[in-house]
């Protein structure tokens, strides 16, 4: 994974500071929740950045555990520092952790959350392999990327180029799902594809998986 220029508390930072930020993850994290089924095992989340958005993951599954992984050192450690609670067993975790090679045993997780993460990866097949490899047979993975439509890509310029919070993520996205590219790969690793949707006016697709 190709490691980020934002700050440690990137998103919780930009959820409270930038209206137009407030919107779009507001947005997206009321689609990925839409789909969340409640799970009695653990739940693994690649990318978890500093955390904000593990913790609705964990609220509206009603898992047991949610264990966050993150490139970023210090993002995992703004996350273990602020989200996990004083004095009380925590139902978190934050390790740092690559999506190409997560050091869990297989079949550990009844779900697996990779949400805007996967336009980072180096090689997205062999990262969509470990999810497949940690999840249990019956679990589910919940997967979302830009959709680099046309009307994704001329506000990314704009936003890379001209917005004063937007060049931290400058040479970041080194791939594209554009084509449907993401159920095509999810489907040739194993996973049956149970949603595929757009939304965000087609600037975003979300896939929810199921390891049968």
């Amino acid at each position: 994974m190709k490691k980020r220029k934002s700050p440690a508390d990137w998103y919780h930072q930009s959820i409270k500071v930038d209206s137009l930020q407030r919107f779009w993850h507001k947005t997206r994290f009321a689609e990925v929740s839409r789909v969340i089924d409640p799970v009695e095992g653990e739940i693994l989340d690649v990318g978890c950045n500093d955390g904000t958005f593990s913790e609705i993951i964990l609220k509206k599954s009603k898992a047991k555990k949610l264990i966050g992984v993150d490139i970023d050192d210090r993002s995992v450690a703004w996350a273990n520092k602020h989200r996990l609670p004083a004095g009380r067993q925590a139902r978190m975790n934050f390790l740092v952790g690559d999506a190409h090679n997560l050091k869990f045993k297989s079949g550990s997780f009844a779900a697996v959350f990779c949400l805007e993460v996967l336009e980072h990866v180096a090689d997205p097949l062999k990262a969509l392999q470990e999810f497949k490899r940690v999840m249990k047979k019956g679990g589910y993975g919940v997967f979302l990327v830009p959709s680099d439509s046309l009307l994704f890509r001329l506000i990314w310029f704009f936003w890379l180029n001209f917005y004063p919070r937007g060049w931290v993520w400058r040479e970041t996205h080194i791939q594209t799902y554009r084509k449907n590219y993401l159920p095509q790969i999810c489907r040739r690793v194993g996973f049956k594809v149970e949603l595929n949707k757009k939304f965000n006016l087609g600037m975003l697709h979300l896939l929810k998986v199921r390891k049968i």
